[in-house]
């Protein structure tokens, strides 16, 4: 009798687990893994035009990570400073990730009537080309790129790069393509981990850069950073081994030469760019090897910055030579770009798995903190007309004016994103008069001018 109710007793506790698996277990295990579920609605894609007009440049565009000089700012003037109304919504799609765990976080890029930003389904990276006015597709492309472990999602996180007639995606399995802007036709198609590459823990997303005759991407492994023909994708050289950053790779321009900055899982790097040799390397270490921010350069002086505590570093560059100019715990940035103005940093620090962090401003050549602040919650930002326009997780909108002072916030609109559920962490673009807002499936374009 006692056997046959410690029978029943554990039939219970099995069903009772298998119950608590099924409620349970898809949520922890989706938690695990970071893979975020789109939510809200979602349609299919639009065909795309039949006769697309021919490639025009436009007076601001924003053709790749940090814009057209590398800095950050963007050539955008006369921006409104009231937005107590509200901006005017222009246009919206719903379409760029296709099924229900297919986040991705890419930023668009926009090159005159052209607008380019990735996209996923279950199976593949999309591209899409969309008008910049209308939002109506003009091009999409895509290709085969399946995983079986996607933290965050297994859509691309890179930010485009549009040079001349082509634009350059990378995507989160380590696929480097080109393809042509007028009519998205393939030119050509290769893998980081062909080349010896080897994927971080939360998939490549070092934004490529365009410079002169090559295309330069982090590929991780035993090829750390790679070069490849920006015209044939051959591979022109390979340096460094170890686990690559999520950073985009930097130019730095000392005196007449430009080199590469390479934030990388473990150091900052500095490397001649025609032939991959490093130059210097200043040891960087991070929890998780995260280095996602961006190295900011202003004359001589770098600065770098991750989170998880880590804090932030300026260094003084020569020709050279590379020394510290101070280290401290200021910033500590988790994945978004600061930005130097007159002298000062401007930025938020914290992490980015929730909406309350600190936004601060730092003195470049001291790093002595001036102020910090709370009320922008956590967030990134592009800098437009003389201002920041901060965007919280939440897709709440802030225009700062940058003041060493004291935080002057000019005006602010709520909810810019609609419903968001998960974190809001694509950046901002600013382009022709135009601000383009990405929450995973959705792209929104509001008018930044008129009324």
């Amino acid at each position: 009798m006692k056997k046959k109710r410690v029978a029943i007793g554990l039939g219970i506790v099995a069903v009772v687990i298998v119950v608590v698996i099924l409620l349970v277990g898809p949520r922890l295990w989706l938690a695990i893994q970071g893979v975020e579920k789109l939510s809200g609605p979602q349609e299919g894609v639009p065909k795309p035009l039949a006769a697309p007009e021919p490639v025009r440049a436009g007076q601001a565009d924003w053709p790749c990570w940090r814009g057209p000089n590398g800095d950050g700012i963007s050539s955008v003037t006369g921006i409104r400073t009231d937005w107590s109304g509200g901006l005017k919504k222009l246009w919206e799609v719903n379409f760029l990730c296709q099924g229900s765990r297919t986040p991705t976080w890419s930023e668009p890029v926009v090159r005159g009537n052209r607008l380019v930003v990735p996209g996923r389904d279950e199976t593949n990276d999309l591209i899409f080309c969309l008008d910049p006015e209308s939002g109506a597709v003009i091009w999409t492309q895509s290709y085969y790129a399946m995983t079986l472990r996607a933290r965050h999602g297994p859509g691309p996180r890179a930010t485009p790069y549009i040079d001349d007639d082509r634009v350059y995606t990378f995507g989160r399995h380590g696929h480097l393509a080109c393809w042509q802007l007028l009519d998205g036709r393939p030119l050509w198609k290769c893998n980081v981990e062909d080349n010896g590459g080897a994927a971080p823990h939360w998939g490549h997303s070092s934004s490529p850069l365009v410079y002169e005759d090559k295309v330069f991407v982090q590929g991780g492994g035993q090829a750390l950073v790679v070069a490849y023909d920006k015209m044939t994708g051959k591979l022109a050289w390979k340096a460094l081994e170890g686990k690559a950053g999520y950073a985009a790779i930097a130019p730095l321009r000392i005196g007449e030469a430009t080199k590469l900055l390479v934030f990388h899982g473990t150091a900052l790097a500095c490397l001649d760019l025609a032939d991959g040799t490093v130059l210097w390397q200043v040891p960087w270490e991070t929890k998780y090897d995260v280095n996602a921010s961006t190295p900011i350069v202003a004359g001589q002086t770098i600065f770098i910055t991750s989170g998880y505590g880590t804090g932030c570093q300026a260094l003084t560059v020569g020709e050279d030579s590379v020394e510290t100019l101070w280290r401290n715990d200021a910033i500590a940035s988790h994945h978004s770009d600061p930005a130097i103005i007159d002298g000062h940093l401007y930025g938020y620090s914290g992490q980015s798995n929730q909406n309350r962090g600190d936004f601060k401003c730092v003195e470049l050549q001291t790093g002595a903190e001036k102020w910090s602040t709370g009320a922008l919650g956590w967030g990134t930002f592009a800098h437009v007309d003389g201002h920041l326009l901060c965007q919280d997780i939440k897709g709440n909108l802030f225009l700062v004016k940058p003041d060493p002072n004291a935080l002057a916030i000019v005006t602010e609109m709520k909810e810019a994103l609609g419903e968001v559920s998960n974190p809001a962490w694509t950046v901002p673009t600013v382009a022709n008069g135009k601000l383009y807002l990405r929450y995973m499936q959705r792209l929104i374009c509001y008018d930044l001018i008129n009324e």
